[in-house]
């Protein structure tokens, strides 16, 4: 390692006890642009040892000198990735955003201990840049998008190195329900559940027949069938098919042909909420595609299942959990199943079929043409 770095640490040393000592402000950003200068120009350089006396010098400076200078330093030693933590710290939690935005942004020296802490008691600023870093975990989303504005939000989807809890996903949802700028771009991240995606297209299909029937009630059919068909559109559209959805198929493929699927599995599929499982394995029972399947459940609520279920050949004690499951995960308000258990047990084989043969007849065909208003 080269000595020249330690001789120039050692030559600042009795100049920081002077300016510390007797030092006026200017003479303290003097000092300071010195030290970071050296810091940036070797830091590769530097021993841990080294890293740990140039962190105490750096406190030392920062106590008493304006914004602008502190920002600057940010500015300069937030890419560093052997920046000195406690400095960074202490850059990180100031008030002030200038000094803090590009730490908290671009820092890989900050714990997620002290972003949580930040993105709990600081202003929405703060939030923002935190949502720009390159990597940010569960727990830090998490706080993200308890505590964020419309902004944070958005800015926290958008970013490919977020990582989302469930409980994250599930209130990303909610939200972009209300926001269609937001929904667009959830609806882009390839690790959005299936589920949600499809509670994303399901809910904003809804707004957009709801807008367009306002506008022209004289052709609310046709403007109902066109919005489901493009509904369906968009659920089978490759960005909508993420790499836990093809796992999860071909997890259910594999057991299927081995004839290891049963309605006991498609419990177990149904009370750990993974639909993906659950709806690929109601499908191979009950001969049809995946993308019928899931078109039935998700638009022909508790009747859908129950047609499905019936011709899969499924107890009813099963097919109330894939009920229960699929209003879980769309959010809705759970229904009084006590008649639905009457209907399904007088449904006939022979009449789900019929119906189900009905909405694949349906799902291939094309909108019915306008008429005219002539």
């Amino acid at each position: 390692m080269s000595t020249k770095p330690a001789r120039h640490t050692e030559s600042l040393l009795d100049e920081l006890e002077t300016t510390l000592a007797h030092g006026t402000v200017a003479r303290r950003v003097e000092t300071l642009r010195r030290v970071t200068d050296l810091f940036v120009h070797n830091g590769l350089d530097f021993s841990q040892e080294q890293i740990v006396l140039f962190d105490d010098v750096f406190q030392c400076l920062v106590e008493h000198i304006e914004v602008s200078a502190k920002a600057l330093l940010a500015q300069r030693l937030a890419p560093i990735d052997t920046a000195p933590p406690q400095t960074m710290r202490r850059l990180a939690s100031d008030d002030a955003i200038e000094v803090a935005g590009p730490v908290l942004s671009k820092s890989e020296r900050l714990p997620d201990d002290l972003l949580i802490e930040t993105a709990r008691t600081k202003s929405q600023a703060h939030l923002l840049a935190i949502s720009l870093r390159r990597v940010l975990s569960r727990a830090v989303t998490d706080v993200l998008l308890l505590r964020g504005n419309e902004e944070v939000v958005r800015s926290t989807a958008a970013n490919p190195g977020a990582e989302f809890s469930d409980g994250g996903f599930d209130h990303l949802a909610d939200r972009a329900a209300q926001d269609a700028e937001l929904a667009a771009g959830l609806a882009l991240r390839p690790d959005l559940p299936r589920h949600l995606y499809l509670k994303l297209v399901t809910k904003a299909s809804e707004t957009v027949r709801q807008r367009l029937e306002a506008a022209h009630p004289d052709k609310a059919n046709q403007i109902s069938y066109a919005v489901q068909a493009g509904a369906r559109r968009a659920r089978s559209a490759p960005v909508a098919q993420t790499s836990q959805t093809e796992i999860a198929h071909a997890l259910v493929r594999s057991l299927h042909q081995d004839g290891r699927l049963d309605g006991q599995l498609i419990e177990q599929f149904a009370e750990h909420q993974k639909f993906d499982e659950a709806n690929a394995a109601v499908a191979a029972l009950a001969n049809v595609s995946v993308d019928v399947a899931e078109t039935i459940m998700i638009e022909g609520h508790a009747e859908g299942v129950m047609i499905l279920g019936k011709v899969a050949g499924l107890p009813w004690s099963t097919v109330k959990l894939l009920i229960n499951m699929r209003d879980t995960l769309n959010g809705s308000t759970p229904l009084d199943l006590s008649a639905s258990k009457a209907t399904y047990e007088r449904l006939r084989p022979s009449t789900a079929q019929q119906v189900l043969r009905f909405h694949r007849v349906q799902q291939l065909s094309a909108p019915p043409p306008e008429r005219s208003s002539q």
